[in-house]
């Protein structure tokens, strides 16, 4: 990652972290480390673990490609806004993609499209038990690089790009959701993601055609 994704990823994190903490005040802030109810008090952790990522045509054409494994890995906020109902934003690296494989005049061929997004997931919980947590909410992701490899009879293809976005209002909209069990201070979350729109940064949007699927697994720890 190069180090204006770097500051890019440090900068989502600053805006999502303190505009939670001051809206709930300090009162919710518990640093007892003998209590292990995280359920009314802000906490904050690290997570990291696994997509299982595809792409799908939204115009239902025939696209036919396989999933694959990328990192998932960042920061995420737990702030309670009641018994209930809490706000749980994510910073996350996330790598999605595709691959596949095929034949053209009977020449084999396989290729990998992997793409690396800083995912800033915005997300409503509901407390359904102790241990056990609802998510459901927005999710803005913004592409830092992309990497395309083909390799055929003829040899190997390699080509990488890198994106400098220092405009959040461009982004992809998506929708995450999942839950989160709670086991003391360890987090095991499951999320499914979708693309709903690029948004162009000037106020105007479009549908891709070509969206993110993902299923996600992590494994976290809250201070």
């Amino acid at each position: 990652m190069k180090k204006r994704s770097l500051q890019f990823l440090f900068l989502a994190f600053w805006l999502v972290f303190p505009a939670g903490i001051f809206a709930q005040g300090n009162s919710n802030w518990d640093t007892s480390h003998n209590s292990a109810d995280f359920s009314t008090r802000i906490s904050m952790g690290l997570k990291a673990g696994a997509n299982l990522s595809n792409v799908y045509d939204a115009e239902g054409e025939e696209f036919d490609a396989d999933a694959k494994l990328g990192l998932a890995a960042g920061a995420f906020f737990q702030i309670p806004l009641g018994s209930v109902l809490g706000f749980h934003p994510e910073v996350m690296f996330s790598q999605k993609g595709y691959q596949g494989s095929g034949s053209v005049l009977g020449s084999e061929y396989n290729y990998i499209r992997t793409t690396n997004f800083i995912d800033v997931p915005l997300l409503l919980a509901f407390k359904a038990g102790p241990m056990f947590t609802l998510v459901l909410g927005p999710q803005y992701s913004y592409l830092i690089s992309q990497k395309y490899f083909l390799h055929t009879a003829l040899g190997d293809i390699n080509r990488e790009e890198h994106f400098e976005n220092e405009n959040l209002g461009k982004n992809t909209l998506g929708l995450s959701g999942g839950f989160d069990l709670n086991l003391s201070h360890l987090v095991l979350s499951a999320r499914g993601g979708w693309d709903i729109l690029n948004n162009k940064g000037d106020g105007t949007s479009t549908t891709p055609r070509y969206k993110n699927r993902l299923v996600q697994v992590t494994l976290g720890y809250r201070f």
